[in-house]
């Protein structure tokens, strides 16, 4: 069975337990171009804050196959590891210096498909700063392959049944508007990653400042956003 059979019959069958379970409300930054569905090959990078992130994304963008890199140690499982290649996720070895995961997301990109990434590339631990330094394959790939990407920003707040998880999906955009010819490869890696790290970032205070927009009361107790 291919990969888009797989997902979207999670998708169908998995639907009342999604909203149960994750409660995920849906934020744009600009609502008449996301709310269109995604045409042709993108790259969505979104912040990592559990490895239950796939989730909410993936249901978010309902009418698209979202394959995403995924990291060796949920492979270790083999219940998972088999649904994970079933849905066509990329297997990604952090400890080895193999980079076969870029070859497979060009290919997927190139037959017109959608790749999920994480570029933190892990979740943080107790005490790190909010979002780490992005690694530069998902800029490498967007490069190669000429797609754009969508940024997307989850608060990770999951399995609450008194609190939603709120998610908030940003505008397409080109690294190559940031791309600078005088620049080295690596230069240019890094500076692409560190522009996507910012839309993230940005997108985080703006589902903040929506929220706060609903909430006027509750302001006062948010004043150092705004210092």
């Amino acid at each position: 069975m291919s990969p888009g059979f797989i997902n979207n019959f999670i998708k169908i069958t998995g639907w009342l337990p999604e909203r149960l379970l994750f409660t995920t409300k849906v934020y744009y930054e600009d609502g008449k171009v996301q709310k269109r569905r995604i045409k042709g090959p993108c790259i969505i990078a979104c912040n990592h804050t559990s490895i239950y992130d796939v989730v909410p994304v993936m249901f978010a963008f309902k009418t698209r196959t979202v394959r995403f890199q995924t990291a060796e140690v949920l492979y270790k499982k083999k219940a998972l590891g088999k649904l994970l290649k079933a849905m066509g996720s990329v297997y990604v070895d952090r400890d080895s210096k193999n980079l076969d995961f870029t070859e497979e997301s060009l290919e997927i990109l190139y037959e017109g498909g959608v790749i999920g990434v994480f570029p933190e590339s892990r979740l943080r631990l107790p005490g790190e700063k909010e979002l780490l330094e992005f690694k530069p394959s998902c800029a490498y790939i967007a490069l190669a392959a000429g797609v754009p990407i969508i940024p997307v920003y989850t608060e990770g707040t999951y399995f609450k049944l008194t609190k939603r998880n709120r998610m908030i999906i940003g505008k397409p955009f080109d690294v190559f508007d940031f791309y600078d010819p005088k620049l080295s490869e690596r230069e240019n890696l890094i500076k692409c990653s560190q522009e996507l790290r910012n839309r993230v970032a940005s997108l985080g205070r703006l589902l903040e400042e929506k929220t706060l927009k609903k909430k006027p009361a509750l302001k006062e107790n948010y004043e150092h956003l705004y210092l």
